[in-house]
């Protein structure tokens, strides 16, 4: 079958140890489900398995990618949970389950012609979402869909802000937290980026560490060290940042003292149950919300795909077909 695959790391040039091409055909054991993908997403987290972060070279080749939609061996269209957990040890959140991994890590991933996953990790696809629509929803998605309703302590009329305009999460911040009825504020480096984000549910957008009109209720962060300062100055005493991501540097300063003294509120938030992804899927078949996408390609010209994600050249989704 035709897969995109790690076979090599290189920090510096990621590109370098993509592989698109023929590999064997998994089967399914006990408990595990086969899925023939019809449409599958590309995340940040392909791109850290491709500089090896998370994975060793005595794993190797990895098929990559954590999201996939298609048609279970009975034929039933279904969305792939990407989350490789036991509720049960995670006290009923597969995601806090200390051996949990995100498909891709421990076991091949989703860009591929099919995919092998444990059985409960199959949801039924909503008939009004496309397969392309529904791929994009199992991280990212998830993600934001979390991190906005279990971890942000707003309400609807609060005044949430997104750091950075563009990304996937980012996209599905904008678009669920608008539909849920949030005043969404977005930052970001650049002005057609920013006017991309107001198309897509933003009531406004400012440049990148710029001074907002007022204090927000809770900022979403997923750039880490070059906006972190910002994020924690941006909020009102009392107001929450929730983290997923630190794609500019893990390591900024805590700056305690006003997190204490403004009492605000710091969570990590990561993915979401297979539960959460359930009530994604209800939120947006209720609503009309759909992701952006920002290209579709087929799984053969992946590389494409890849690089344009490298280059920052992408705004939503990209999304590989077979």
């Amino acid at each position: 079958m035709l897969a995109a695959s790690v076979t090599s790391f290189d920090p510096a040039d990621p590109l370098a140890g993509l592989s698109v091409g023929e590999v064997r055909n998994p089967l399914p054991t006990g408990g595990w489900a086969r899925v023939r993908v019809k449409a599958a997403a590309l995340n940040q987290h392909d791109l850290w398995s491709l500089r090896g972060v998370g994975l060793s070279a005595d794993e190797l080749p990895r098929i990559l990618g954590s999201d996939a939609a298609g048609l279970d061996d009975d034929g039933n269209e279904v969305v792939v949970h990407g989350v490789i957990g036991d509720p049960d040890a995670g006290r009923g959140d597969e995601t806090k389950d200390p051996t949990r991994s995100l498909l891709s890590e421990r076991f091949d991933g989703a860009l591929a012609e099919f995919v092998v996953v444990p059985a409960r990790n199959l949801v039924p696809k909503p008939a009004e979402l496309s397969f392309e629509e529904a791929a994009c929803l199992p991280t990212a998605w998830l993600t934001a869909y979390r991190m906005i309703f279990a971890n942000s302590g707003t309400r609807p009329g609060d005044t949430v802000l997104v750091q950075g305009a563009g990304g996937g999460v980012s996209t599905a911040l904008i678009a669920l937290a608008k539909a849920a009825g949030r005043r969404v504020w977005v930052t970001s480096r650049s002005l057609d980026r920013g006017g991309l984000a107001l198309r897509v549910g933003a009531d406004a957008a400012y440049e990148s560490g710029g001074r907002l009109p007022e204090r927000v209720d809770a900022v979403f962060d997923s750039v880490g060290a070059a906006t972190w300062a910002h994020s924690l100055r941006c909020l009102k005493p009392g107001g929450t940042i929730v983290t997923c991501g630190a794609t500019s540097g893990n390591a900024p300063s805590a700056e305690l003292s006003r997190v204490f003294f403004q009492q605000l509120r710091v969570i990590g938030s990561t993915m979401g149950t297979r539960h959460e992804l359930v009530e994604l899927l209800n939120f947006l078949t209720v609503t009309g919300v759909r992701p952006t996408i920002d290209r579709v390609l087929p799984l053969s010209d992946a590389r494409a795909g890849f690089a344009a994600m490298v280059s920052g050249n992408v705004f939503g989704k990209v999304v590989f077909t077979l």
